[in-house]
Order: C-alpha cells, then sequence, then structure tokens
C-alpha cells in the first residue's frame, strides 16, 4: 500500500530562497503583545494567529473571514464527507501508480463474482459452523467500493477527528476563549476540510488495492453483501503464476469466511468499532505542532496547514487504559483474521493446488504493510502486528483438532470467550485450559436447565436447548 494512505506525506520542499522564503508569512517579530496581531508591532511568535492576520489592516478582517467562510463553509460533523467522497473519486479516476484506470464491471465479470462466491459458500460449509452470511454477491468497481464504505469510514474516523477539531479550537490563549467563537468555528471548519482531503485520498489510493469488503479485518460494505473487486484482483494476481479463476475463488472464500463471521457473531461488529473509538479517546493531539501550523498559516494558502499537519500529529496515551484499548483491538482483529486464515486454508487445501502459494502470498503482503496495517497505523497510530495475525491462526487450528469445528466456532458465542493477547503466545495451554472450563460449565448449565424445566413441557424430560448442551457437551470432551 502507498506510505502515505491518509495524505501524512512528505513535507513540502523547501524555497529556492531558503530562510528568506521561510520568513515570509511569519509576520513581524519583537512587538508588543497583541490578541490578533493587529498594527506595525504585531507579535506573531508568542500568539499562533499572529502571522495569519499581522501583515493586514483591522479593516480587511472581514475580508479575511469571509475568504475563509467561503472555502471551508462546511457546518456538519468534525470530517467533511462531501469532500472525502468528492477526493476518493477524483483520486480513483486518476488510476493507480501502474497506470490502472477504474472501469466498469461487465455483466461476464459479475457473474464470475457470484459463482465464486456460491462455491466458497459450498467449500466453507464443511470447515465451519457458522452458516452463510452472504445474501447477495456483488462485483465492485473502485469507485462502487468508495461509495459503499463511505458509512463505516465515517463510523471508524469521527471519533478520531472530533479529538482534532476540539484541539484546533484549543489552540487560541485562555483569555480569549470567551470572545474567539467565530474564529474557533472557523478552525473547526477548517479541520473538518483537512480531514476530508486526507481521508478521500486515503480512500481513493486504498481502492485501487483493496480485493473486497473486509481486507481490513472490519466489515466495510453493506451486511449481507460480499464483494469482489474484479480489476483489483487482475492486479493481485498479476505475474503469481496462478490461474485467475482460482485466486479469485480463493478471494472469495476469505470474502464468505469474514461475512459469516460478522453476520452470526451478533456482538462482533460493535466490539471491534467500539475498540477502535476507545482507542482514539486515549490519543493526544501534538498542539505545539498545531499552534506552529497555524501560526505560519498564510490566509490565501491554506493548503499549508494541511502540509504542515502531514507530517504527523497524534501521540497514544501511554496509561493503563490506552494499553488495554490497544491490546483488545490489536487481538480482536487478530482473531477475526486468524479464524479467517484457519478455516479458508482448511477447505481451499484439498481443493487448490494454489492454496498454499496463495495463503503465502496474502501473509506477506500483511507482514510488510497491507491496507489494514497502513490505514490503521496513519488514521489512529495504531501498529497491527503480523505476529499475532500467525499466532491466532496457529490457535484456531489447534482449536479445530483438539475440540472439532463445533467447539472452535463456539467460542464466538460471546467476547469473554476469546483468548486474550496472553493466550496468542501459548495456543496449547488455553485450548488445555478452555477443554477442562468448558466441560464444567456445560455440566452446570445442564444441572440448572434440568432443575427448572417444568415436567411434562415437552414430552422427552429434557429442558430447551438440551440437544445443544449435550452436542456442545461431546465436542467438549
Amino acid at each position: 500500500m502507498s506510505d502515505n494512505p491518509f495524505g501524512f506525506g512528505l513535507p513540502p520542499e523547501e524555497p529556492e530562497n531558503g530562510d528568506e522564503g521561510k520568513e515570509k508569512g511569519k509576520g513581524n517579530q519583537g512587538g508588543p503583545a497583541n490578541p490578533f496581531g493587529f498594527g506595525a508591532g504585531a507579535g506573531g511568535a508568542d500568539n499562533p494567529f499572529a502571522a495569519m492576520f499581522g501583515s493586514m489592516n483591522p479593516n480587511d478582517l472581514g475580508a479575511a473571514f469571509q475568504q475563509l467562510g467561503q472555502m471551508l463553509s462546511y457546518e456538519g460533523g468534525p470530517v467533511n464527507w462531501d469532500m472525502a467522497k468528492q477526493i476518493a473519486r477524483q483520486t480513483v479516476a486518476q488510476g493507480t501508480a501502474d497506470g490502472t484506470k477504474d472501469e466498469s464491471v461487465g455483466p461476464a465479470e459479475r457473474a464470475a463474482v457470484e459463482e465464486a462466491v456460491r462455491l466458497a459458500d459450498l467449500w466453507l460449509d464443511g470447515v465451519t459452523s457458522l452458516p452463510s452470511g452472504a445474501s447477495t454477491a456483488v462485483a465492485w468497481s473502485r469507485a462502487e467500493w468508495v461509495e459503499a464504505t463511505q458509512p463505516a469510514w465515517k463510523e471508524l474516523v469521527d471519533p478520531v477527528a472530533e479529538r482534532v477539531g476540539a484541539a484546533m479550537g484549543g489552540v487560541l490563549p485562555e483569555e480569549m476563549q470567551a470572545m474567539a467563537g467565530p474564529l474557533i468555528g472557523m478552525m473547526r471548519s477548517m479541520g473538518g476540510a483537512m480531514f476530508g482531503q486526507q481521508i478521500g485520498q486515503a480512500v481513493g489510493v486504498l481502492a485501487g488495492e483493496v480485493v473486497g469488503s473486509t481486507d481490513i479485518g472490519l466489515p466495510l460494505g453493506p451486511a449481507g453483501k460480499a464483494a469482489l473487486l474484479p480489476l483489483n484482483i487482475d492486479a493481485f494476481g498479476k505475474d503469481l503464476g496462478v490461474p485467475k479463476d482460482e485466486i479469485r475463488l480463493y478471494l472469495a472464500l476469505r470474502e464468505a469466511a469474514h461475512q459469516r463471521l460478522f453476520a452470526h457473531v451478533p456482538w462482533l461488529r460493535s466490539h471491534l468499532f467500539g475498540a477502535v473509538e476507545g482507542y482514539a479517546r486515549g490519543i493526544k493531539v501534538d498542539t505545539a505542532k498545531l499552534e506552529d501550523a497555524v501560526g505560519q498559516l498564510d490566509v490565501s494558502n491554506p493548503e499549508q496547514l494541511q502540509e504542515a499537519l502531514q507530517q504527523g500529529m497524534f501521540q497514544p496515551e501511554d496509561t493503563p487504559e490506552q494499553k488495554a484499548a490497544l491490546a483488545r483491538l490489536e487481538t480482536a482483529l487478530a482473531l477475526v483474521e486468524g479464524w479467517v486464515d484457519a478455516v479458508v486454508h482448511e477447505a481451499a487445501k484439498p481443493r487448490l493446488t494454489s492454496a498454499d502459494a496463495l495463503r503465502e502470498m496474502l501473509r506477506r503482503r500483511r507482514a510488510t504493510g497491507g491496507p489494514a496495517e497502513q490505514t490503521f497505523a496513519t488514521l489512529i497510530g495504531l501498529q497491527l502486528r503480523p505476529r499475532r495475525l500467525r499466532d491466532a491462526s496457529r490457535l484456531w487450528a489447534s482449536l479445530t483438532d483438539a475440540r472439532g469445528v463445533d467447539g472452535r466456532d463456539d467460542l464466538w458465542e460471546h467476547p469473554d470467550m476469546l483468548p486474550t493477547a496472553s493466550d496468542l503466545d501459548d495456543p496449547d495451554g488455553f485450548v488445555h485450559r478452555e477443554q477442562l472450563d468448558f466441560s464444567e460449565i456445560d455440566k452446570m448449565l445442564g444441572e440448572a436447565a434440568s432443575r427448572n424445566e417444568k415436567p411434562g413441557s415437552d414430552g422427552t424430560g429434557k429442558a430447551d436447548g438440551g440437544e445443544d448442551d449435550e452436542r456442545k457437551g461431546d465436542d467438549g470432551k
């Protein structure tokens, strides 16, 4: 993936005239303090807004606000999502670095995707107890992926952008906060525009690389809709020496497996998105860098703010709460990806000669900074650790051997039943411990059901769900 998925690229080049060029826009230095930097001796060094307005006549202040208001008229939430979608569509239209342009999906490709997902679901029936989660299968262009995933991006990014927006209003000195309402509003609008540009660029770049709706381990598309991107699948399979049909089918297996998990584990989506939000709450914004960026902003060139902020300004809090949120999110994503890796390998290995090669290709893609790692790292400073994904895959495979398919998939019944980060370090220990625990739990549940059963309720002498309890007990032996 691109090294700067959210527009956090390299800083702008230095001006040809060196330090002299840098001095432009800084305003007059060394004068008396003045809240807005008006007058001949505006002190821009102590006030981030002095340089912004220091060279202007007070009568021009209204014109400056009017100009910025026209450019940044957005009054919604912390991100200008209309701008984000527009820029994402423009980025898609420009094509990828290899010169590939987006194109509409033809009938033949749509039929091929539908057939691949249908066959993938048949194969998955034999390796997981979770039923199909895809009510429809679709083939998307890159532009269609942008449109379909925007609601999920909004849910993921808004918590982070909210913190940045608040910080942008907080760069004013305390004595000015009460009387600078319009200025704070302007800064928040500017933050919305800034995030809209960055997110739009990121989503546009990502649209040129993802092969489905679940590539980053989260359900980005509409529920129950398995989606593949034929154009990106072609790019993914280039030079692999693997038949296109096999590549499409293997990726359809991964997409269909994700769909089963998110459709039939009702708490999983909110668990993952809630973990992202919890981690975002612990992020600190580098207000010093923000103040410096605002202080050097030329009102005629507001893009300077975005360029300055592209160097990064997020720092996670080093607190127990933040560490717990990070571990929770990393572990949950690793468990999702590890489960998908394990069940897809089990389904594909006997049927596809290229199963091992494709599995290794996808693992290397993630380990070298795939869509998930790059996107989250730029979004909230989160580094997904490939080691956790491999450990999770080994754990799910061990559970399959020890408890069977049903016993393995039963762990998704509640988040408290899933392995923790420390359990991923010792998969065999977790498998052994959970076997003992589940046997005791099943026994206690069975005894409780017998005590609460109403005599003669069904004529069998079993409480509701007794067959399921006996099945789980057999699996847990």
